[in-house]
């Protein structure tokens, strides 16, 4: 089951990204999480660890294990979000979280954080629910097509929680 929390940087995606991931892995399922770096460049990685120097060295993907953890780095031109997902895959999850890749069409959690935001609703596609954080939206999304909650309204994260134990 892939779903989506989706919106502009400061929206709020992380807060219910982090409460789903904690609330799907209590319920037994194992989730993994795609997140779009949208702070332009690479993500950071520690250059002077091993992993760092063989990526440095011309590595195209380096991988270390210890404890349990597995951490994969990986180069390439640029990942699209279906190869994120094809790598992820091996691991067999019953939920992937993607957060960020707003464009892309898999079902998703719209935030909203002010008016300007609400063209969101107009261009991105499988929108399930709405998340609003300025109280001046209320008004305007009294007849939104999708159910509306305040950022802070944990009845919103209930109807997500709901939504993928629904679609798993």
């Amino acid at each position: 089951m892939l779903f989506q929390v989706a919106g502009y940087q400061n929206s709020g995606k992380t807060t219910l990204s982090l409460s789903l991931i904690q609330q799907l892995s209590a319920a037994g399922l194992k989730v993994a999480t795609i997140k779009h770096h949208g702070h332009g460049g690479k993500p950071d990685i520690a250059e002077e660890k091993d992993s760092g120097c063989h990526v440095s060295a011309g590595a195209a993907v380096s991988l270390i294990e210890g404890g349990g953890r597995l951490v994969l780095q990986a180069e390439n031109g640029q990942w699209s979000l279906s190869e994120e997902i094809d790598v992820l895959s091996c691991f067999k999850t019953d939920v992937i979280l993607i957060e960020g890749y707003k464009k892309e069409a898999y079902p998703k959690a719209v935030f909203l954080r002010d008016e300007a935001d609400l063209e969101l609703l107009n261009v991105l596609a499988n929108i399930k629910v709405v998340f609003y954080h300025d109280p001046n939206l209320a008004n305007l999304l009294k007849d939104c097509a999708y159910p509306v909650f305040q950022r802070e309204d944990d009845r919103g994260v209930t109807w997500v929680l709901d939504y993928i134990l629904n679609h798993v």
